[in-house]
């Protein structure tokens, strides 16, 4: 089962370097935002994490960049989700430009900290209830 969101962000100007194009750090603030969307959407926000006693950092990241984004563009967010067994969320990315090209591609892998500090190596409860409604578990 495929679980994704699509968004769409309007590229502001203090998101672009001297030559007129987005910097290429900027592409993981659009990764946030296509996750967030799809956090507001299918129940897993930030706040939803929270209340629940966890946080997700990020401990990997990926982009591959293929055509610039500049001031003013609209761009459209694909975030999609990878499950795996493990406790540990994994979104992957597609960034179109307005003529629906692909401009830049990634993946980030988060896991779930406790509220102590405690890394969980298991599925928190809630992240399995989560995973059971979106049909992913028994």
């Amino acid at each position: 089962m495929i679980i994704k969101e699509i968004t769409t962000i309007r590229v502001r100007f203090n998101e672009t370097d001297s030559l007129g194009i987005v910097w290429h750090g900027n592409y993981i603030s659009y990764f946030e935002e296509g996750r967030e969307a799809f956090g507001r959407k299918h129940g897993l926000s930030y706040l939803d994490v929270k209340n629940n006693g966890y946080a997700t950092p990020i401990v990997e990241s990926h982009s591959k960049h293929k055509l610039p984004l500049k001031y003013g563009d609209i761009a459209t967010i694909e975030t999609t989700f990878e499950d795996v067994p493990s406790a540990k969320m994994i979104f992957t990315y597609k960034i179109f430009n307005t003529e629906k090209k692909l401009v830049c591609e990634g993946r980030t892998v988060q896991v779930f900290v406790e509220t102590s500090g405690d890394l969980s190596l298991n599925l928190p409860s809630f992240f399995r209830k989560w995973k059971m409604k979106e049909g992913l578990l028994n």
